[in-house]
Formats: structure tokens, C-alpha cells, sequence
């Protein structure tokens, strides 16, 4: 059986990261999804995406992430590794989750 590959998304800081990882978990921390085992495209190419060296270098000694549920857009289970990397998120195409719901609305 071949390992499973889980493509994240989420956001952090105002972009879109997408990376690459082999297990995804609902945390013990109420709230959170944990990340391990990150996989990075290690195919020696001559053009350099500065994006996915930029999440090596931020990932590269981190064991674990706990995400904020509320921060992931999207997480599928994919047949082949892509490339990681970081988009700007403009507000056109994300919708964000609501952080305060009213339960109390006016009527």
C-alpha cells in the first residue's frame, strides 16, 4: 500500500499556504488540526520556487503544526505530490469563517 498524501491549505498572516504532508489529525487542543510529516518536491530543477523554499526553511525543523480549525480552507487527499507553495490572499476568492456569531440577532 503507498503512502497517503494530504494537500492543506490555510491561511496565515494574509496568505494561502498549500502544503504537502502525510498525516493530518484532530488535535487534543479543542479547535486545532495537527500536521506531521511534511513532504517537500525534492525533484532537482533549475528554475527555483522561492515560495517552497521559503516554507522548507520555515518547516524544516518542526515536528508538528496545530492549525486553527477556522484557518483551513481546504485539505484532500491527492495520488501524486505537488509543489508547495505560498499565495497572496486577496478577499476576492476566500471567504473567511465567521469569528463571532450573534446569537442574539435583532429580529
Amino acid at each position: 500500500m503507498s503512502q497517503k498524501i494530504f494537500k492543506i491549505k490555510f491561511i496565515q498572516v494574509g496568505e494561502v499556504y498549500e502544503i504537502y504532508a502525510k498525516n493530518v489529525y484532530q488535535s487534543d487542543f479543542y479547535g486545532f488540526i495537527e500536521i506531521e510529516g511534511y513532504i517537500f518536491n525534492s525533484k532537482n530543477n533549475i528554475v527555483i520556487d522561492t515560495s517552497e523554499e521559503k516554507l522548507k526553511s520555515e518547516f524544516s525543523s518542526v515536528k508538528k503544526t496545530l492549525i486553527p480549525i477556522n484557518a483551513v480552507l481546504r485539505i484532500d487527499e491527492v495520488n501524486e505530490l505537488g509543489t508547495s507553495k505560498i499565495l497572496k490572499a486577496d478577499g476576492e476568492n476566500i471567504a473567511k469563517f465567521p469569528l463571532h456569531i450573534n446569537p442574539k440577532a435583532k429580529k
